[in-house]
């Protein structure tokens, strides 16, 4: 089986729970965080949302540079849960089918870098990559709006198994 339709089926089911999480947002909450050093509620939501996305800049680029010239790339920012949504949507949809299309496994083992105003921070193969800094990141922020929602009374999504709130599979 190639690499990319080992990723497909895991990529969909955690997009689709992301969604889950996503959805929940309270609009009325974007500038909401639990202490002074925690990202912004709408702030962490938003980096989720754009995080599907880094699927196509992991396998179609080499080097993905988020300062260059010193300047830190723009995040896109959403200031509503409509927005959110769509911008969440997008990614998933140019990641999953950059995903699809990476069916060459010689690709998946080249090395693949983030830089910081052209300073390597990291290289590895795109393969771990997309397992740690694509999926296992993802999930990570996930986790952290989940107690961001707990701390504010708002039912939490089952996710890979029930939740306090959701008790079904």
């Amino acid at each position: 089986m190639p690499i990319n339709q080992g990723f497909l089926p895991e990529f969909d089911h955690e997009m689709a729970t992301t969604r889950r999480f996503l959805e929940r947002v309270p609009e009325n909450k974007f500038d909401w965080a639990p202490h002074p050093k925690s990202m912004k509620l709408g702030a962490l939501a938003g980096h989720l949302a754009h995080m599907p996305g880094w699927t196509k800049e992991t396998l179609e680029k080499d080097v993905l540079d988020v300062a260059p010239g010193g300047k830190s790339m723009e995040m896109p920012k959403t200031s509503n849960r409509q927005e959110l949504l769509a911008l969440f949507d997008k990614n998933v949809a140019a990641g999953r089918a950059a995903l699809a299309a990476a069916n060459d496994d010689a690709h998946w083992m080249k090395p693949w870098a983030l830089q910081a105003n052209g300073q390597t921070m990291f290289s590895m193969p795109r393969v771990a990559v997309m397992r740690n800094f694509v999926l296992n990141h993802s999930i990570h922020h996930r986790a952290q709006l989940g107690v961001y929602l707990r701390l504010n009374d708002i039912p939490v999504p089952a996710t890979y198994g029930p939740s306090a709130d959701e008790q079904k599979f």
